[in-house]
């Protein structure tokens, strides 16, 4: 039976009054599972005057009480974690396991967040001038609003909203059209845990619900997550209507592997992190650089070896490795990239195409793909894929394996495999690239520590989670005060000094 889904706006599940629908996919089958309502203009006013309502009582609730009904809803998604882990996966396609940590890395921003009482804190300085005291107080910007990519459905909106509602402001999601069953249950969650009706509002939609977002006075910031050609249009739109923006775009990450390095480390993290979750990630590892031919020779054979034991399946089968891609139009921009790369001259180790899975015969199937003797000019190397495509491009030293990296178009995450600490500290430093990973495949910060990428990759100043989301989230007020002394002095005509 096809599910009819909804908004969810003033605390309840709304029905959608646009006419417009876009339809959800099971990936395993091919099958449509659900009907989804893009919301009109006006719909998303609604939703902003609700949220406009409800920030203003969420907002003189002190920090403390906020956190504690974020905590709550930390308590309540772990007690429906199964449910949601199995309808994230029957919408995107990732395994079960791999859901569950999609749920669990956004409940733990969450739960960073629920320590707003510190980190909402301003400064005191006493006696600035004679007499006079100065403090800064961090207060919310008011309605605010989050974008989010199909490919994490539950941790990102959750890393975008839960500084968002600890610093007090109200939020209104616009998750991707692909998988939009959790963060509308997210949304239920929020609600069960205490949040005012109105704090946290889901709009689904395509590009009319993001304009409008973008266009209405009364959302003061917004975040997004997604392609880097969205991401610049997200981020210039948004400047053009005075709003604050935080937008991060695409990715292609490299793994650099030298002479050094353990190669079974190397090659397990590179299939872990290549393939995981159909390499349908901004952090996937999506070039590895091997230093040297007997590197890169030996590293191609490992790869070889390993990918030839993978299992690709349904996504709640316990012995697969990753699932299927997220759409058939997914599919078919994967297996075009490949075709792409024979055609530039590019050795095809291990071809990806025209896998099928016994009984889900319709399903978006890609299995894993290993290029080797990849070069610079090709699109498989120039351009994000967002498949499980694995590329070899060889280094013949580590100063052209530095350069590889930090001359790409995109700068989001990078690794480098060694057992030699000087090599591994100079890479860290001077590599032009806001994620570095040092014997570690996927360098994801955790929750108290900022996320995002440089260049192509991300358009903002500041970054996700840790201490610059409340950064983002906030304004800054700064408060002078002298007291009565009963001393006159009369009126004064220069500008006081600080001492």
């Amino acid at each position: 039976m096809v599910r009819e889904l909804s908004h969810y706006i003033d605390g309840q599940r709304v029905e959608g009054t646009s006419g417009r629908f876009s339809d959800v996919f099971d990936p395993c089958t091919g099958k449509m599972q659900a009907r989804l309502p893009l919301a009109s203009t006006e719909e998303v006013r609604n939703a902003i005057a609700s949220a406009e309502k409800g920030q203003l009582e969420w907002a003189a609730m002190n920090p403390q009480r906020r956190g504690r009904i974020l905590l709550k809803f930390v308590d309540l998604v772990n007690d429906h974690m199964d449910e949601l882990a199995t309808l994230l996966s029957s919408e995107h396609g990732k395994t079960f396991p791999d859901a569950k940590g999609d749920i669990q890395r956004g409940i733990e921003v969450v739960e960073f967040a629920a320590g707003a009482p510190h980190l909402l804190k301003g400064e005191f300085s006493d006696s600035a001038g004679t007499g006079i005291d100065v403090h800064s107080l961090r207060q919310p910007l008011g309605v605010v609003a989050g974008i989010t990519p199909f490919n994490f459905p539950a941790m990102i909106p959750l890393w975008k909203s839960g500084p968002a509602l600890a610093a007090g402001n109200s939020f209104i999601l616009k998750p991707s059209e692909r998988d939009p069953s959790v963060p509308l249950r997210l949304a239920e969650l929020f609600t069960e845990a205490g949040l005012p009706d109105g704090v946290f509002n889901v709009v689904n939609g395509d590009k009319e619900a993001v304009d409008a977002l973008l266009e209405d006075s009364r959302v003061q910031a917004v975040g997004f997550v997604g392609s880097t050609p969205i991401a610049q249009y997200i981020y210039a739109t948004a400047a053009a209507h005075g709003k604050r923006a935080q937008c991060f775009g695409g990715a292609k990450n490299h793994m650099v592997i030298m002479p050094d390095a353990d190669l079974d480390m190397a090659a397990d993290a590179l299939i872990g992190a290549g393939f995981g979750s159909a390499g349908e990630r901004c952090m996937a590892i999506s070039v590895a650089v091997p230093v040297g031919k007997a590197t890169g020779d030996a590293l191609v054979a490992r790869l070889t070896e390993r990918i030839a034991a993978l299992k690709v399946g349904p996504s709640l089968a316990a012995d697969s490795d990753f699932g299927p891609v997220v759409t058939a139009a997914a599919k078919e921009r994967i297996e075009g990239y490949i075709a792409a790369g024979v055609a530039a001259g590019a050795n095809l180790v291990a071809d990806g195409r025209g896998l099928t899975v016994e009984g889900y015969d319709d399903g978006f199937w890609v299995g894993p793909t290993l290029f080797d003797n990849v070069t610079k000019d090709m699109s498989i190397y120039k351009e994000e894929i967002f498949g499980p495509v694995l590329s070899v491009l060889r280094a013949e030293d580590y100063d052209e394996a530095l350069r590889l990296c930090s001359e790409h178009e995109f700068g989001n995450g990078v690794a480098i495999f060694t057992r030699d600490g000087d090599t591994a500290r100079d890479f860290a430093s001077r590599v032009q690239v806001g994620m570095v990973g040092i014997n570690v495949p996927i360098p994801v910060p955790i929750a108290y520590y900022t996320f995002g990428g440089w260049k192509a990759s991300g358009f903002g100043d500041l970054n996700q989670h840790g201490a610059d989301a409340f950064r983002f989230y906030t304004k800054t007020k700064t408060v002078t005060t002298r007291w009565p002394s009963g001393i006159r002095q009369g009126a004064s005509f220069v500008m006081p000094a600080g001492s």
